[in-house]
């Protein structure tokens, strides 16, 4: 249940903040090049036991995509399901997925220099949603979707605060911050401990990027402790 802030700016260029839930007991490494061989200049968040990422960066290439899980209606036995982290990987390698998936729901989300896009998979069918300009969120459901009680709550602030100015980071670092003034269960939170909720996952860390015709540039921060500002 991670959650992606971003904001499109015309002609082209995208500004993000990414906050990353995962069970904290889920071995990972921080922003590396750690698949120097099958996605060469590739750096990303790995996810150690199925060696994917979470999100992934080809600065050569001026990409980004991060992964989001979402429900689905997929009807396979669970052997047979593959791993959704070679999703980010294959993404902004240039190759973006592709129905029918044996995967379990997801949103990807895609950035390049020019312009964004989400994919979304529901284990039946793969549909894709242009990101328009100006601030948008995404959680586990559509974009910009009013269900999603973090994204009611949330975006108009950030669409108040548009990333256009050289201070858009820490702007949008501090309305991170001010969102975790709600308790970290609260449906409205961006920070979050979903175990209430029959999820494993907590907030680990967030990080912000700038990905246009420049390059990408993307910083990662780690939470002092899980769903938990510090």
């Amino acid at each position: 249940m991670c959650t992606v802030v971003i904001d499109v700016a015309e002609p082209g260029g995208s500004r993000l903040l990414a906050v990353r839930d995962e069970d904290p007991e889920r071995a990972w490494d921080s922003l590396g090049a750690w698949w120097p061989e099958q996605y060469p200049g590739v750096i990303g968040i790995r996810d150690r036991r199925a060696g994917g990422a979470w999100l992934a960066v080809d600065r050569q290439a001026h990409r980004l995509a991060v992964l989001l899980n979402r429900a689905d209606v997929l009807d396979l036995p669970e052997d047979q399901v593959r791993s959704r982290g070679s999703l980010a990987l294959e993404s902004v390698a240039g190759r973006s997925p592709e129905a029918p998936l044996a995967m379990h729901g997801f949103n990807l989300l895609e950035v390049g220099p020019d312009a964004a896009r989400v994919l979304s998979w529901d284990g039946a069918q793969l549909t894709e949603t242009p990101v328009p300009q100006g601030v948008h969120m995404i959680a586990h459901d559509g974009l910009d979707d009013p269900a999603t009680a973090r994204i009611a709550r949330w975006l108009p602030e950030f669409q108040a605060n548009a990333a256009r100015t050289d201070d858009w980071e820490d702007r949008w670092v501090a309305l991170l911050a001010a969102s975790a003034e709600l308790d970290p269960t609260d449906d409205a939170a961006i920070i979050r401990d979903n175990r209430p909720h029959g999820y494993p996952t907590q907030s680990l860390l967030y990080c912000v990027a700038d990905v246009g015709h420049h390059g990408v540039e993307i910083d990662e921060s780690k939470l002092t402790a899980p769903g938990h500002w510090g």
